[in-house]
């Protein structure tokens, strides 16, 4: 059961400006009942918080017009910043882009303007596309990813024609702007192995991020930061890196996904050196891998031994990628 403490801080986080902070408690106090043994009524709470965030999302969501529906793939993430598990400095930097969004007018009132250019580098597997959806979610935006693929066209100038009706739709359709496998137009504009059709959609890019003074928040992702032009990083206002974890957040991503699942004491420190060298999402399929096992086998609780199965299979599998 909840305690006075914990009851108070409800009441004044559900009459709090930050709405988010009333979602955190639940989730704490959910944690709480599992590691008490109450998996029922901590999953019972996750999923009754889940379904009013839905019900809620639903009430605002808008419809792409076709002419979008093409090159922007729309969601509403249910993903919030207690699930996200990334290193302490990264998201201090998280958290600082989000202040300046909720407090952007204070900003522009004194000529200043919000952290809305976003760069995520990193290996693939390591948040970047989940972090995107967590700022979707906290900050009530829609997550619109562009189909970088799509805006890719064999035919002469129809590229930055796609770009250009991209940022249109981004003047008057505010939310988070995910341009994923960024470097697939970003490359370096003096790379002896570029064409002229590659550089004028990169220079097409940069002058519509110039023009654009929308509120959306821009994100572009890449797993090969070197392949970047230079001018390009210099127009963002922010750069983040996104690691491989380490061995304290391995611990921490696994008691997220699973504390709720295990019985006490749970050598968690074993599960961690199986992890080495996984990425983020890598340590989530093979957790996922385990529940599954669990459900399938009528087991009431989450047995170790299929959980290091589970990683065994991962390493292997990103062995044999390798190899290849």
């Amino acid at each position: 059961m909840p305690t006075v403490t914990q009851v108070k801080s409800l009441i004044r986080s559900h009459f709090s400006p930050n709405p988010e902070a009333f979602a955190t408690l639940v989730l704490q106090i959910a944690a709480q009942e599992a590691s008490q043994g109450h998996r029922t009524t901590a999953v019972e709470l996750r999923d009754l918080l889940n379904q009013q965030r839905k019900n809620t999302h639903s009430t605002n969501e808008f419809s792409l017009p076709k002419s979008m529906e093409e090159f922007v793939f729309c969601e509403y993430p249910n993903v919030t910043m207690a699930q996200l598990v990334v290193p302490a400095p990264l998201q201090k930097r998280l958290e600082r882009i989000m202040v300046e969004y909720r407090q952007r007018q204070k900003l522009s009132e004194n000529g200043l303007q919000h952290r809305r250019r976003l760069l995520f580098n990193g290996p693939p597997g390591t948040g970047k596309t989940m972090t995107a959806k967590v700022l979707a979610h906290e900050l009530h935006l829609p997550l619109l990813i562009v189909k970088m693929d799509k805006i890719m066209s064999r035919y002469l100038g129809e590229s930055g024609s796609h770009l250009h009706q991209i940022f249109d739709f981004i003047k008057t359709n505010t939310g988070v702007y995910l341009f994923d496998e960024f470097d697939s137009i970003g490359g370096d504009r003096g790379n002896d192995n570029d064409i002229g059709e590659m550089r004028r959609i990169l220079n097409s890019f940069l002058a519509f991020m110039d023009q654009d003074k929308s509120n959306s928040l821009l994100i572009a992702a890449t797993n090969n930061p070197r392949l970047l032009d230079q001018a390009l990083c210099r127009r963002f206002d922010d750069v983040l890196f996104f690691p491989l974890p380490d061995a304290p957040l391995c611990k921490a991503i696994l008691q997220n996904l699973l504390s709720m699942y295990v019985q006490q004491p749970f050598d968690w420190d074993k599960l961690v050196e199986k992890c080495s060298g996984l990425s983020q999402a890598e340590i989530t399929l093979a957790c996922q891998d385990a529940l599954k096992e669990m459900i399938l086998a009528d087991q009431e609780w989450l047995v170790e031994s299929d959980v290091i199965l589970a990683i065994e299979y991962r390493n292997e599998a990103r062995s044999v990628l390798r190899k290849g």
